[in-house]
């Protein structure tokens, strides 16, 4: 049905009607297997560099982008090398039957439509999968590698790896991982696949306080690499039944120091656990070098795609980029043992700044920061360590300040003799 509407061109409703129609989505509910994200551009365009790989693509979304098929022939390499220290002809056939038969819940956990066929996303899984396997185990069994192995005997390709293995857009589900590992495990010794993929980033890994090995063994439900990194950071923090709209911050680590806050670096087994008690935050001491960014971006991603996630790597990313403004307040940390930092300290402090930006986040730190704001409005704690600060930093100034209260204490005692006599 056409209709003329004054001296516009006609218009078929049924036409219009039937092209809205077919634009609405039937289904846009999240599938619970999805848990591969492409980053938001709101996010991505904060730092592009710290979602793209430099040197691998793993998985479908970047594969076969002109700068990375060079790499191609050092993954395939390493499936070939597997076969040949096996001896094992069938084994191929067997890895590709095996992830055929979960090929589709793998292609369930990419939120993107995946634009190659069953074929072609069984043999990227397959590749790229035993190209991580065979990484990990390298890593921890040097018999593995060869001595002019195409990624070992040059630093500069595990500096890549250790960007690329760890961006949100550049995974395989770890279910991938597992099935391909445990077909070829006998290969590898006693160690589980958790274990060699902890081991392997232990280098750029941000806590310097690593889990026991049977608490790492005993974590659950890993998606990818991306969500191993985060649940060895949140696993043995309690859920916080409440959840606060209103934020409470932090000023910066040195106006606590004025305020009379002492920091202390803290014993957690996860750098997340910051405590506050009578006057000293307690931090677990952590690393920060050239990878740092891109784990926190990638994490931050991870967390705001993921639906009803806790927000925790987030909200310690806040809570550092309140602590952090300046060169000054790196070595505050420092010198208290909390910080190991690689980086030049204005690097370092620019670092933290924004992490968090456009993000939508239930604060997890609000209790602690009412403590610490709390304790800092008292007015004693201020004006001891301003008096520390001005009056006792050095041993000269401390014997300055007693010989100026003797001297100050005298000529008031004689003041007073003075009067009575």
């Amino acid at each position: 049905m056409a209709v003329n509407i004054g001296d516009s061109v006609g218009i078929d409703i049924n036409s219009l009607v039937s092209s809205i129609e077919d634009m609405m989505p039937r289904d846009l509910l999240i599938s619970s297997k999805c848990c591969i994200f492409k980053t938001p551009s709101i996010l991505y365009r904060h730092n592009e560099k710290a979602y793209i790989p430099d040197a691998f693509s793993i998985g479908p979304l970047h594969h076969g982008s002109p700068n990375l098929e060079a790499i191609e022939k050092i993954k395939a390499k390493y499936l070939q090398g597997l076969i040949s220290r096996l001896n094992s002809p069938e084994l191929l056939r067997t890895l590709i039957k095996s992830i055929m038969e979960v090929e589709k819940d793998a292609r369930e956990c990419y939120a993107e439509a995946i634009d190659y066929n069953l074929e072609q996303l069984v043999k990227i899984l397959v590749i790229d999968g035993y190209f991580i396997i065979e990484l990990f185990c390298k890593k921890i069994y040097w018999r593995l590698t060869e001595e002019r192995d195409p990624i070992f005997s040059r630093s500069c390709m595990l500096q890549f790896l250790y960007h690329d293995l760890i961006l949100l857009e550049n995974l395989i589900p770890w279910m991938v991982l597992e099935r391909l590992f445990n077909l070829t495990m006998d290969s590898y010794d006693e160690n589980p696949l958790i274990l060699l993929a902890v081991n392997f980033f232990r280098t750029i890994h941000f806590s310097k306080r690593l889990r026991p090995r049977d608490q790492v063994i005993n974590i659950k439900g890993i998606e990818h690499l991306v969500d191993l990194f985060r649940k060895l950071w949140i696993s043995s923090i309690e859920e916080e039944r409440e959840r606060r709209r209103e934020w409470e911050l932090l000023p910066s680590a040195t106006s606590l120091a004025e305020a009379g806050i002492k920091f202390k670096k803290g014993t957690s087994k996860t750098v997340l656990e910051v405590k506050f008690n009578d006057g000293i935050l307690e931090i677990p001491s952590f690393e920060i070098h050239e990878i740092t960014e891109t784990v926190f971006r990638n994490l931050i991603s991870y967390e705001q795609c993921l639906p009803n996630s806790d927000d925790r790597i987030t909200s310690y990313a806040i809570l550092l980029d309140s602590l952090i403004n300046t060169a000054k307040d790196i070595d505050i940390l420092y010198e208290s043992e909390i910080i190991d930092n690689w980086l030049n300290p204005e690097d370092a402090a620019q670092l933290f700044n924004k992490l968090y930006l456009d993000t939508c986040v239930a604060y997890h730190y609000n209790d602690l920061c009412t403590q610490v704001n709390s304790y800092c409005r008292r007015r004693w704690p201020r004006w001891r360590a301003v008096l520390a600060h001005n009056y006792f930093n050095t041993p000269w100034a401390f014997i300055s300040t007693l010989a100026a209260f003797i001297l100050l204490l005298l000529t008031l005692l004689q003041t007073v003799y003075t009067m009575k006599n």
